[in-house]
C-alpha cells in the first residue's frame, strides 16, 4: 500500500469544493488516501481512457429508457398476465421494480463518483476482489454478446408480421445484423443518435417532441381506459370484470389439487419472467466513461427515467388486466409479432383494427434498439476488461477518435449466430442461448449490489462523505440489500418449473451460469492470486477523474421551451 499525494489533493479539492469549506472532511479525519500502486490489479494512470466523452445529456436519458421500454413491455406483459392473472402481474412488476431500482441506485452512485471504462466490473475489481471482477466482467460480456443474435432474431421475427414469406428470413437477418454492426462501427455518436430516435419512436414523433408529447404507450394506456369504459367501438363496459373471472390470480397448473399453492408458484414463476423487462437500465452507467459532464447526467438519469419506466409499466400492467382475460387463447401464441401483444389483443376484442401495425413496428425498433444496446454494453465492457488486464490487450486497441474497434469487432461477430435461427437442426441450441443470456442478468445485478455493499463499507472506513457526491441514495445501503436478497432468490426459482416437467437441458440451460460464474471466480482467483480487499485496502483515488476533468458548466435554461426540453431530457 502507498500514498500519492498528488491524488489526495485533487481529490481534497473536489471534496472541498462539494462540501463548502473543507468541514465533511475534517471532520472525518480525511488527510491520506490509499493508492494500490501493485502493477497487477492495473490501477495506474496508464490506463486511463482512450476513449471520448461524446454522449450528450439527452443520448443518455434516451438510452436508459430505450433500454428498458421494449420487448419485454409490448410483448412479455401478455405471458406474465397468462401466466399469474391481472393482480399477480401487478405485483410481479411492482415487487421487479423495487428490485430494479437498489441496484440501478447502487450502480449509478458508483458510476458517477468513478466515471470510468470497465464499469461495474472494474469496480467490483477495484473494492470486492480482482477475482470477483474477472468473473462478473466475464459474465455479463457474455451473456450481453448472446444477447444480440436473441434480439435480431427477434426483430426479424417481428418483420414476419408484413412478410410471412420464410425464404426471405436470411435476407432480413443479413439486413439487421449489418445495420446493428455498422451504428456501432461509426462510433459512439451514432450510437447515441440511434438510441435517440428509436426511443423517440415509442414515446413521440421525432419532428416534435415536445408539441407531441402524447406517447405511444400513453395513447395505449388512455386508449384501454377508455375501453374499459365501454368508449370502444362496441360499447361494452368491462371494469373490473376480468379480475372476477377468470380471476385476480391465475394458477400455474402446476399443482392443481392444492388452488393455493398452485397459484403461489404460478407467481413466483412471472417473478422471475417478469426481471426479464427490466433489463438494460446498466447501460448508462457502462457509457459513463463516454458521456458527456457524466455525474451530473446520470444523476439526471437515475432520477428521471426509472420512474417514467416504472409508471408505464405499472399503469401498463393494471390497464392490460382490465382488458384482457388471463385465459385469452391469443396469450397463449407464440408468434413473436404484435399479434401476441395484450395491447394488440385488447383493441381487436374491442373492435379497433388500426393500431397492430403501429405497435408491430414499435416492437421492431425495440428489439432492434436492445440488440443494438447489447453490442454496445459487450464491447465496452469488453475493452474495460482488457485495458485492466484481465482480457486479451488487443481489446484494449482504439481508434484516433476513441472507438474501441477490437472489442467491438469481437462482440460483434456475435451477431452472426442469429443465422442459426434459420435452420431447424439449430434452434435447440439458439433456444439455450437464449436462456443463458437472461438467467445470466441476474448473477450480473446480484454482483452489482454486493459490490456496491463494499463500497458503501470502504468508504465509510476511509471517511469519505457520500453526501457529499454528486450522486447519492438516502436510502442506501438498505436498497442493495433488498435488491442482493431477492437476486438471490431469483436465482434459486429462475427453473422452478423444470421440477415438475424435468428435462436434463432444461435444467442445464436454468442453472449452468452458477457454475461458471463460480468457476470463473475460482480460476483468476487461483492463477492470480487475488485477495479480498480489506475496507482499509481499497483505492478511491487512483484513475479517478476529478470534476474539473469530467464535468462542463452548466447552462441553465431560460426560455419556458428550453426548461420543458430540460425537464424531459
Amino acid at each position: 500500500m502507498a500514498r500519492n499525494d498528488l491524488d489526495a489533493e485533487s481529490v481534497q479539492k473536489s471534496i472541498d469544493e462539494k462540501s463548502g469549506d473543507g468541514s465533511a472532511a475534517e471532520k472525518a479525519n480525511v488527510r491520506e488516501y490509499v493508492v494500490q500502486t501493485d502493477p497487477r490489479y492495473h490501477f495506474d494512470a496508464a490506463d486511463l481512457d482512450k476513449v471520448q466523452r461524446r454522449l450528450k445529456q439527452r443520448h443518455v436519458q434516451m438510452i436508459a429508457f430505450a433500454g428498458t421500454m421494449g420487448t419485454g413491455l409490448f410483448l412479455g406483459s401478455g405471458h406474465v398476465i397468462q401466466g399469474a392473472g391481472p393482480l399477480g402481474a401487478l405485483i410481479a412488476y411492482g415487487l421487479v421494480g423495487t428490485i430494479a431500482y437498489g441496484t440501478i441506485c447502487s450502480l449509478a452512485e458508483m458510476a458517477s463518483f468513478a466515471p470510468i471504462s470497465g464499469s461495474f466490473p472494474h469496480y467490483a475489481a477495484r473494492w470486492v476482489d480482482p477475482a470477483f471482477g474477472f468473473a462478473l466482467g466475464w459474465n455479463y460480456f457474455y451473456t450481453s454478446a448472446i444477447s444480440i443474435p436473441v434480439e435480431i432474431t427477434a426483430a426479424c421475427i417481428l418483420l414476419t408480421y408484413w412478410d410471412a414469406n420464410i425464404n426471405h428470413q436470411a435476407a432480413y437477418t443479413a439486413a439487421v445484423v449489418v445495420a446493428v454492426c455498422a451504428i456501432n462501427i461509426f462510433g459512439v455518436r451514432w450510437f447515441g443518435e440511434a438510441e435517440f430516435v428509436f426511443c423517440l419512436i415509442k414515446i413521440g414523433h421525432i419532428d416534435n417532441v415536445i408539441d407531441r408529447a402524447v406517447t405511444l404507450i400513453t395513447l395505449l394506456i388512455i386508449a384501454g381506459l377508455i375501453i374499459d369504459l365501454g368508449g370502444g367501438p362496441d360499447h361494452e363496459r368491462i371494469g373490473f370484470r376480468y379480475w372476477k373471472n377468470p380471476g385476480a390470480i391465475a394458477g400455474s397448473g402446476l399443482e392443481p389439487k392444492h388452488p393455493g399453492l398452485d397459484k403461489f408458484i404460478a407467481l413466483l414463476s412471472v417473478i422471475v419472467q417478469s426481471a426479464f423487462s427490466y433489463g438494460g437500465m446498466e447501460v448508462i452507467a457502462i457509457g459513463a466513461s463516454e458521456t458527456e459532464s457524466p455525474r451530473r447526467n446520470i444523476r439526471k438519469a437515475i432520477r428521471r427515467v426509472f420512474w417514467r419506466i416504472l409508471t408505464f409499466y405499472m399503469l401498463g400492467i393494471f390497464v392490460t388486466g382490465l382488458l384482457v382475460p388471463s385465459n385469452d387463447p391469443n396469450l397463449l401464441s407464440s408468434t413473436g409479432t404484435a399479434a401476441e401483444s395484450p395491447y394488440v389483443i385488447a383493441m381487436t376484442r374491442a373492435g379497433i383494427k388500426v393500431l397492430p401495425h403501429y405497435i408491430n413496428a414499435c416492437v421492431f425498433t425495440s428489439a432492434f434498439s436492445a440488440g443494438n444496446s447489447s453490442l454496445y454494453a459487450s464491447s465496452r465492457v469488453l475493452y474495460g476488461l482488457a485495458i485492466r488486464g484481465q482480457a486479451p490487450r488487443c481489446f484494449a486497441w482504439c481508434t484516433k477518435k476513441g472507438l474501441p474497434l477490437a472489442a467491438i469487432l469481437a462482440s460483434g461477430s456475435f451477431a452472426w449466430l442469429s443465422f442459426m435461427n434459420i435452420s431447424s437442426g439449430a434452434e435447440t441450441v439458439f433456444t439455450w442461448l437464449v436462456n443463458l443470456s437472461t438467467t445470466g442478468s441476474f448473477f450480473s445485478w446480484g454482483a452489482m449490489c454486493v459490490t456496491y455493499l463494499r463500497f458503501y463499507k470502504g468508504l465509510k472506513a476511509q471517511g469519505f462523505d457520500r453526501t457529499t457526491f454528486a450522486y447519492w441514495s438516502p436510502l442506501q445501503p438498505f436498497l442493495a440489500w433488498w435488491a442482493l436478497l431477492w437476486l438471490a432468490l431469483f436465482i434459486l426459482i429462475t427453473g422452478l418449473r423444470v421440477f415438475w416437467d424435468f428435462t436434463a437441458s432444461g435444467f442445464f440451460t436454468d442453472y449452468v451460469n452458477i457454475p461458471i460464474f463460480l468457476g470463473l471466480y475460482v480460476f483468476w482467483k487461483v492463477v492470480k492470486r487475488t485477495k479480498s480487499w480489506k475496507v482499509n485496502e481499497m483505492d478511491f483515488v487512483t484513475a479517478i477523474p476529478s470534476l474539473e476533468e469530467t464535468e462542463t458548466p452548466e447552462v441553465i435554461p431560460t426560455t419556458i421551451l428550453a426548461k420543458v426540453a430540460d425537464a424531459l431530457f
